[in-house]
């Protein structure tokens, strides 16, 4: 593990809700119960083509480079939730961010050295309630309390199995009411079709979306279509302070 990973983490245990604990992953065992997590969600549930060297986890190159969020339930012990946290200086030891590999994103160079990456975000099926969302931000806006950086970038995963009609018309749905400035625009590489695709008819918005924008998030530009991960994916951007102060004062470490 590299010193640049090593130098912001404090507490292992950030947020507590009852029997769940948002931690981060400080051994392989942890990090790897959270790729098979993410193993189970992406490719059980969405159909992703995941291809690795050990059956049942989704491991990248970029996992190497950043922190991993989870929230356990100790009561079993099991990782019900996780979230993959690139900094700054991890983004260029890594040689990029991940968002960068779907996105072309020149309009935010300006703000890069502000900017965390949040990634391969998802709960377990039991868990996906507002607690466990909840305790995931809580998490994110502890851990990255009091350090130099002021945004948030990730991408919200959407299945598209339906041939992107249901990713089409959420996007639409949310772009009118949550837009983000022109001069943070990004612009898909592989762009799903959201005008020809669009059902016209109303969607449930997914628990993690809601979490984004619950604390302030934005949609900075339209869906890219991760072909590999059988999903749409949204972009979106958010201010840490938002976070923080939504989120982190309601859980406490001790509690």
């Amino acid at each position: 593990m590299s010193a640049v990973l090593d130098a912001p983490i404090r507490s292992t245990e950030l947020a507590r809700a009852g029997r769940l604990v948002a931690r981060l992953a400080t051994r392989p065992d942890e990090i790897e119960a959270a790729q098979r997590l993410r193993f189970r969600v992406f490719s059980e549930e969405y159909g992703a083509r995941l291809s690795g060297a050990t059956p049942g986890v989704d491991r990248d190159i970029f996992d190497r480079f950043c922190q991993h969020l989870i929230v356990e339930d100790q009561a079993s012990g099991e990782v019900v939730g996780t979230y993959r946290v690139m900094l700054p200086e991890q983004g260029r030891e890594a040689g990029g961010l991940y968002v960068e590999s779907e996105f072309f994103t020149d309009r935010l160079r300006s703000i890069r050295h502000e900017l965390v990456e949040l990634g391969r975000s998802c709960v377990h099926p039991d868990y996906r309630t507002g607690a466990t969302i909840m305790l995931l931000w809580a998490g994110l806006g502890a851990l990255l309390a009091g350090l130099p950086y002021r945004y948030l970038i990730g991408c919200a995963s959407v299945p598209a199995a339906d041939g992107g009609g249901f990713a089409a018309t959420l996007w639409r749905e949310l772009w009118a009411e949550h837009a983000a400035p022109e001069e943070f625009r990004v612009f898909p590489k592989r762009r799903l079709s959201v005008d020809a695709l669009a059902l016209g008819c109303e969607v449930v918005v997914p628990p993690l979306i809601k979490g984004y924008l619950r604390a302030g998030g934005r949609l900075i530009g339209e869906p890219h279509h991760d072909i590999a991960f059988g999903c749409a994916d949204l972009p979106m951007l958010l201010a840490l302070d938002r976070v923080e102060a939504r989120y982190s004062r309601r859980f406490l470490r001790s509690a």
